[in-house]
């Protein structure tokens, strides 16, 4: 007897280092997304229209529901390292931080959530390979077989 394996479950990530807010919910628009989790230690931002407050209302206008998991954010020590380019050393920290009670709790409310509806991870770095984003997405798919989509927003 076979059996079929599950289906992949379709999650993605955004940065929204060089769009404006309104080229990243059209991304998100376009990708189907209905849950955005903001994966932000800190969900503050001096590029105009990414502090939670205003992010969290312009994709409830947008019909995108916006949760903030500040636990899946990286530490300060782990965004001060990316910040030099020391992606080895930004991924120990990460990982340290991730073996953490509370950031395991969320990582559970986070495959919950993408498990249910179609669901995109955001942070500030463009290139999701040298974002913490990826290492969440890693933890993620150790749960469940999710079919990852890196979303990249128009800059034009």
């Amino acid at each position: 007897m076979t059996t079929t394996p599950p289906s992949a479950i379709p999650l993605a990530t955004i940065g929204y280092e060089s769009a404006p807010q309104a080229r990243v919910i059209d991304a998100l628009k376009a990708a189907g997304v209905e849950v955005l989790i903001d994966v932000r230690a800190v969900a503050a931002s001096r590029r105009a229209g990414f502090s939670k407050s205003l992010l969290s209302a312009s994709l409830e206008d947008a019909g995108i529901r916006y949760v903030h998991l500040r636990e899946l954010g990286t530490p300060k020590e782990g965004r001060m390292a990316a910040r030099r380019g020391k992606t080895a050393e930004m991924r120990e920290i990460f990982e340290a931080h991730m073996a953490e009670p509370a950031a395991q709790l969320q990582l559970a409310q986070a495959i919950e959530i993408a498990r249910e509806k179609k669901t995109a991870l955001l942070c500030y770095e463009a290139d999701h390979r040298g974002c913490h984003r990826s290492i969440v997405v890693e933890h993620m798919s150790l749960a469940a077989n999710f079919a990852v989509e890196n979303l990249e927003p128009s800059t034009l």
